[in-house]
């Protein structure tokens, strides 16, 4: 019998909560975004979801100058 994936290997295809563009998160390990310089603070359970990589940091630069 073959193995497939499993599912937290298996990127989600994604689009994001703020412009709609499509893109993989891969939650199980490997995400694009674990690889970026920058942390968020976890959105509010009624939060938008994940963001694409424009997104994200368009959004850790305006978080940035807030604590600048």
């Amino acid at each position: 019998m073959a193995s497939g994936p499993n599912e937290s290997s298996a990127p989600r295809r994604l689009a994001c909560a703020r412009c709609g563009a499509a893109f993989d998160c891969r939650l199980g390990g490997g995400c694009w975004c674990a690889a970026e310089p920058y942390r968020l603070p976890m959105p509010a359970a009624d939060a938008e979801d994940c963001l694409c990589p424009a997104c994200l940091k368009a959004a850790a630069a305006a978080q940035s100058s807030l604590t600048s």
